[in-house]
């Protein structure tokens, strides 16, 4: 089996971070979104690895991942020449994937547990496609499935405006072959992409079977600001250990579970987990509150920040509360006057901000 990871977007929803970080390489605690879809496809057992990549960010991927051999695995990067949709992307890969059945993946989705027990599915039952899904508030935004009295699929739409039932797709599928003749079947929707849920809902029409798997933990998708936010969020608490390797002076506190890597040094500051605090960064009289990632060789002196995420090189200097906020890399923040005292954020990289 092989693994096709779709990592060729644009991320428009995240610009003007995204205009020199791929969405799929944004940090969650301090983590690439891309570096835990290899994990989990590794842990998988799945060795031989796929990447679509566009041509503006595919060489900032490249150099982050490398040939693979981080992971164990092999990678092959499959240029996507624009983004026409998931079923185009698939076609794309067709000599990558050749007549093996494989695992796609969206690269900015995270999932509780991993696939393994996805996979495991796969092959003990011998689908022609298995699809992840998830219940949700409102499937009016997502591809929507219908399934039988026995979870298998029996109908799919791509973004309903009355939806039969709250199982969104989540991004994460198996298939043979068969999804090749299928997507050689569909055309392209009313906003000119191949859709992969047409091409699933042309798989039934072909009499093929489509089973189900319904994910009962967490499902993250990275794509816009705030999701980024509680996708840090819920990987703190829910994955984050205590683990201080850094340099905490004597008037620092450290509380629960809080993660300072080697290089770090806290200095008359309180830390209040879960926090996952990188390589290198400087911390100085300052409070640093729950669910906040703060990137290699960053800077907060004097200032209060929490629920955020700060990337490397950045520096916050006399903020008194800075919450909710995603601030791109080598961003410099700095109060000028005392008339705010709350501040929300949402900056791009190689930003200069007084506030």
């Amino acid at each position: 089996m092989k693994a096709l990871i779709l990592a060729g977007g644009s991320g428009t929803r995240l610009k003007p971070i995204t205009h020199t970080i791929p969405k799929q390489l944004l940090p969650v605690a301090n983590k690439p979104i891309l570096f835990y879809v290899l994990d989990q496809i590794r842990e998988a057992g799945i060795t031989d690895v796929g990447i679509i990549i566009s041509p503006e960010t595919g060489s900032y991927i490249k150099e982050a991942l490398g040939d693979g051999s981080r992971w164990g695995s092999r990678i092959t990067y499959v240029p996507q020449s624009e983004p026409r949709g998931l079923a185009h992307a698939v076609r794309t890969a067709l000599d990558f994937l050749g007549d093996s059945p494989f695992l796609m993946f969206l690269g900015d989705n995270l999932v509780e547990g991993g696939v393994k027990s996805f996979v495991q599915e796969f092959d003990n039952h011998s689908p022609d496609a298995l699809v992840l899904l998830k219940e949700v508030p409102d499937p009016r935004l997502f591809g929507v499935a219908e399934l039988n009295g026995k979870g298998k699929v029996i109908h799919l739409v791509e973004k309903p405006k009355e939806p039969k039932t709250n199982l969104a797709l989540v991004g994460v599928y198996l298939f043979t072959t068969e999804i090749h003749r299928a997507i050689d079947r569909i055309k392209p929707s009313g906003r000119g992409e191949l859709e992969i849920t047409d091409a699933i809902q042309k798989l039934l029409d072909m009499g093929k079977d489509i089973d189900s798997h319904i994910l009962a933990g967490w499902w993250l998708d990275t794509g816009k600001k705030d999701d980024l936010l509680e996708a840090n969020r819920v990987v703190l608490d829910s994955l984050l250990k205590r683990d201080v390797k850094g340099e905490i002076d004597s008037t620092s506190k450290i509380v629960g579970r809080v993660e300072v890597k080697e290089g770090a040094r806290v200095e008359n500051s309180t830390v209040r987990g879960p926090v996952s605090i990188a390589e290198g960064c400087r911390i100085r009289n300052s409070f640093i509150g729950p669910f906040t990632s703060i990137g290699v060789g960053a800077t907060v002196e004097d200032s209060s920040v929490g629920h955020s995420v700060i990337l490397e090189n950045s520096s916050i200097c006399g903020i008194e509360r800075l919450e909710d906020s995603l601030i791109g890399t080598r961003v410099e923040l700095k109060k000028a006057d005392e008339r705010f005292k709350a501040v929300k954020l949402f900056v791009g990289c190689d930003s200069s901000l007084e506030l």
